[in-house]
């Protein structure tokens, strides 16, 4: 049987990044959100930071009001971020683990310490309509008790293999790959729809597009660097291209 057309969504933060870093109202994330879809995006993802170093809650407004495509709404499991994704009522929320001191999300939620916090905010988006996804790492404990709380989608950290590949460690690569791959066979099995993201690029996300368990790849940091060079369309246009030859090898 042919797997499904793998999703993609485009995380917007980093045009944000460029906006904030000299102030004002350009580059427009909302405008850059509206050409990838232009371009095929499937969905659009922008992070709510607590500190707000790149998108803004009038981003999230605009993104709200303005998306023909789904919104994916990453944040922090805090009251706060709960009560504006309550406002805002995103297609998706995915919660992330946040340190105001990290320049990137760093490692997987920690579902498994955090599970008396996590079940009520869980429940809270829920009831405000939004499809909860938890970043997580690709091992047995964690995905195991986002079935148990009763989230319907995890995002698998796919940084450590990233990085890996990126450094030319080939042995660790390929662990890290089987991990991922095993990873995503046990929550398919546990009836969890499977997202992967972080560090993804067109090699990477070509060859973990082969894994048919995946959905979706939700790909920012690398997409908004390559638009430098070639424009944000061409980047979205060839990095669908690189996941669909991924998806028909599998």
């Amino acid at each position: 049987m042919m797997a499904e057309r793998l999703r993609l969504g485009v995380n917007i933060d980093h045009v944000a990044t460029v906006r904030n870093a000299r102030g004002g109202a350009l580059p427009d994330p909302v405008r850059a959100a509206l050409l990838a879809i232009a371009a095929g995006a499937d969905g659009i993802t922008a992070h709510l930071r607590e500190d707000r170093r790149h998108i803004r809650d009038t981003d999230m407004a605009r993104l709200s009001g303005e998306l023909t495509k789904p919104l994916n709404f990453e944040m922090a499991a805090t009251d706060e971020m709960i009560a504006l994704a309550e406002r805002f009522r995103p297609h998706a929320a995915c919660l992330v683990p946040e340190k105001r001191e990290e320049r990137t999300t760093e490692g997987g939620l920690d579902v498994v310490g955090q599970q008396a916090a996590l079940g009520p905010r869980i429940a809270r988006l829920q009831a405000a309509g939004c499809r909860v996804s938890l970043f997580i790492e690709p091992d047995a404990a964690p995905i195991a008790m986002a079935a148990k709380l009763g989230a319907p989608v995890v995002e698998l950290h796919t940084g450590s293999w990233c990085h890996a590949v990126a450094d030319g460690d080939g042995a660790k690569a390929e662990a890290e790959f089987r991990r991922l791959k095993h990873g995503a066979e046990r929550a398919a099995e546990l009836g969890l729809e499977v997202h992967a993201g972080h560090g993804l690029d067109f090699d990477t996300a070509r060859k973990l597009a082969g894994v048919p368990d995946f959905a979706e790849f939700n790909i920012g940091h690398f997409l908004i660097g390559e638009a430098i060079f070639v424009g944000l369309e061409a980047a979205i246009r060839q990095m669908r291209k690189a996941m669909d030859e991924g998806r028909a090898s599998a």
